[in-house]
């Protein structure tokens, strides 16, 4: 029989007690990087995975099965192959499609604990059953990237702070895309002191209401940049009320794919934070340029819009870098251009010059 304490990682206790004889359903690349396994099976050849041990990223996926079967394995003490664990090049992890007791997901946790495993990524999971009590101190791995998608939690709203208590501090990043439980529950929430990235894309049921409730106030202290594509946000002056009801100083924002509309005439002006100099409107629906946008910025990006003419100075804030292209004014300006939407589905051009230069140059210099 062969032991393994690889198992920890893979959240497949069963492990110890089987032998690694064959590589279905795992593939590891030829230069020994990423390992993917899909158990979709019927009765799946768990042992597979020994051969994903030399990977710097590996992705395991169940099959959507449940994992209860296991949970007597939950107790497993991962001291026993600390040193083996540490000498593990892993260092970004996925699991997904899959049902997991609490009990085993924090067994988990624990044993990567001892890993160096720094982006760790969950997807298409059913977490079942409460979490144990936390310890006195965390456990688990030290990440610095968390990413969590289509993840619904027993735990309801709680989970982000029942999660928390098992990961240890430092965490830069957090992403939560079609979570079913959001907002997140502030009241046990710790802050979270050196995150300064929160991605809440993906999730068009959040709202601006749902926004204000889950940038818990206080605990995001050094946020920097917020992503909010397709977060069902509705105008730009509803997030800067949000962000100012919750105390956060961004400095990047992201409002691109969201259905902006214009702010209703008896709407209060909002001021923006002083530290944001970085906005993207693009691929909103956007047929002139918003009001009450911040006085100055370094970056605005109005692209894949429907803008039919060029914004005038006085629409504009002061801006460095301004992005229009992919708007039906400028086809009209070279009718020979016909990649529109292809510009679009790519990648964001920035013109590098400030907006008043922009308006001087002409609409050519933005495509």
């Amino acid at each position: 029989m062969v032991r393994a304490p690889f198992l920890l990682l893979l959240l497949l206790p069963p492990l110890l007690h089987v032998s690694a004889t064959t590589s279905e359903p795992c593939e590891l690349d030829d230069e020994d990087v990423r390992c993917v396994c899909n158990f979709t099976a019927a009765e799946p050849e768990w042992s597979s995975a020994f051969q994903c041990i030399s990977a710097l990223e590996v992705e395991i996926h169940g099959g959507g099965r449940s994992l209860e079967q296991f949970i007597k394995f939950a107790d497993t003490d991962p001291k026993q192959y600390i040193d083996v664990v540490k000498s593990l090049r892993l260092r970004r992890l996925t699991l997904g499609a899959a049902q997991v007791p609490a009990l085993l997901l924090v067994a988990f946790l624990r044993g990567l604990g001892y890993s160096r495993l720094n982006q760790l990524t969950l997807e298409n999971l059913e977490v079942t059953g409460t979490m144990p009590r936390p310890p006195l101190e965390a456990t688990g791995p030290a990440l610095s990237t968390l990413s969590l998608r289509n993840v619904s939690w027993a735990a309801g709203s709680a989970w982000l702070a029942e999660l928390q208590q098992w990961l240890k501090p430092g965490l830069k990043a957090l992403n939560v895309a079609r979570a079913p439980s959001l907002p997140f529950s502030c009241a046990d929430l710790r802050p979270f002191h050196s995150l300064s990235s929160l991605d809440l894309s993906g999730n068009p049921g959040l709202g601006e209401h749902g926004l204000t409730a889950a940038l818990c106030r206080n605990k995001f202290p050094a946020l920097r940049e917020l992503a909010l594509r397709n977060a069902g946000m509705e105008t730009p002056s509803g997030v800067c009320a949000a962000l100012a009801a919750a105390g956060v100083q961004p400095r990047g924002l992201d409002l691109s794919h969201n259905s902006l509309r214009p702010a209703a005439a008896a709407a209060p002006r909002c001021i923006w934070p002083s530290s944001l100099s970085s906005l993207n409107l693009s691929s909103a629906g956007l047929e002139q340029v918003p009001e009450g946008l911040p006085a100055k910025l370094s970056v605005l990006d109005l692209s894949c819009n429907r803008l039919n003419r060029l914004p005038r100075p006085d629409e504009l804030p002061e801006v460095s870098q301004l992005t229009l292209h992919g708007n039906p004014f400028l086809d009209k300006e070279d009718p020979k251009d016909s990649g529109v939407n292809t510009v679009c589905a790519t990648s964001t051009l920035a013109t590098g010059v400030s907006g008043t230069l922009v308006l001087l140059q002409g609409t050519r210099n933005l495509v």
